[in-house]
């Protein structure tokens, strides 16, 4: 049997972003011979259950998310030197794996995320530790995930290392008809883009607003996390008085995000930093047409097969200017979504690392 512990995560059932729906996805194809432990943060979980498709659950009183979440990866680490495999997914905790190193007999394997340090919500010195973290994983780890060619070509580039390349599914998402959510959104009676993600600066929130506020024609909804920056909360002021622009607080329903989703005429995706963006492939797997920032990471998501633009005005030419070619991108995107996207391979590609001797 290989025991393999989950590290870095808030926890499963997923209730909160990428790494989680990953871990709650890999759990549904778990091949015989390996027992997941996964450690969740406690604080996030009015209900605590000792077991999750099979997988045993282990709850840490500390928050999984910020400068909480250094101590909280080393604790999980900590608690996981008997087992056979450690999956650490996010780079902060290893600050400390040269100690866990030195005490741990097992396998180290280390997704590192996207390029957490470049970020620009982070100052300079929590950048310059974050990039610390992440030289440690690729030192001390005996095998490196990244989730993106982009990703992959930066750490051959930076530490002359081969990662092995596994992105995240997307294929969960599924179209959802629900005609009750009408009155709850009546914009969508009309053709709108829509946007769901972090209202973070280098998602290009404010770039994505100008456009639309160029464009009143095109009706935008994003649906985001407004109220936890000075950056969100300026944006929703300047921009909640146009009447083609709706600002929707975090929906944490699944059902009522695929719906979003499903009646959208267009995806607009903003992010510039990180590696494969679980929402961008799920808006593929959904067959949206999508209008990316142009940048590696997005162009090696979606093959070079969609719109891009670099600033608001080119996204408001795109929007003007080239709407006849939604339809084959939305074809595009569902052909490269369904066929590099799909939870099953991707499963199999972590499973086939974790069984390896």
């Amino acid at each position: 049997m290989t025991r393999v512990s989950v590290i870095g995560t808030v926890g499963v059932p997923a209730c909160y972003g990428g790494f989680e729906s990953l871990v709650d996805n890999l759990l549904d194809f778990t091949p015989q011979g390996v027992e997941y432990t996964v450690f969740c943060s406690a604080p996030k979980y009015k209900t605590r259950m000792e077991s999750w498709k099979g997988a045993r659950l282990v709850y840490l009183d500390r928050d999984a998310n910020g400068v909480s979440s250094i101590f909280y990866d080393y604790e999980s680490m900590r608690r996981s030197l008997d087992c056979d495999v450690m999956l650490i997914l996010g780079v902060s905790g290893c600050l400390f794996l040269l100690q866990i190193r030195r005490r741990f007999k097992g396998r180290i394997i280390t997704n590192i995320d996207g390029l957490e340090w470049k970020r620009d919500k982070w100052k300079w010195y929590a950048k310059a530790l974050l990039r610390w973290s992440e030289r440690q994983a690729v030192r001390y780890s005996d095998t490196v995930i990244g989730d993106n060619k982009g990703i992959t070509d930066y750490i051959k580039n930076a530490y002359g290392t081969d990662a092995v390349l596994i992105p995240y599914g997307g294929d969960h998402a599924e179209r959802v008809e629900d005609d009750a959510l009408f009155d709850s959104y009546p914009f969508a009676h009309a053709k709108y883009a829509v946007t769901v993600c972090r209202i973070e600066p280098e998602n290009n929130i404010h770039m994505i607003l100008e456009a639309f506020a160029a464009c009143r024609h095109f009706p935008l909804v994003i649906v985001g996390n407004w109220k936890n920056s000075a950056y969100g909360r300026s944006l929703k002021e300047t921009y909640t008085q146009y009447a083609n622009i709706n600002l929707l607080d975090p929906v944490y329903d699944l059902h009522r995000v695929n719906w979003l989703r499903s009646h959208a005429a267009v995806y607009i995706h903003g992010h510039s930093a990180g590696g494969t963006n679980p929402s961008l492939v799920e808006a593929m797997c959904l067959g949206l047409p999508v209008l990316a920032f142009d940048c590696v990471y997005n162009r090696a998501t979606t093959e070079n097969r969609c719109l891009y633009w670099k600033t608001a005005a080119e996204l408001a030419a795109v929007l003007s200017e080239q709407e006849s070619a939604f339809p084959q991108i939305a074809r595009n995107m569902r052909e490269t979504g369904m066929r590099r996207y799909r939870w099953a391979h991707v499963a199999g590609q972590y499973n086939e690392l974790l069984l390896r001797q």
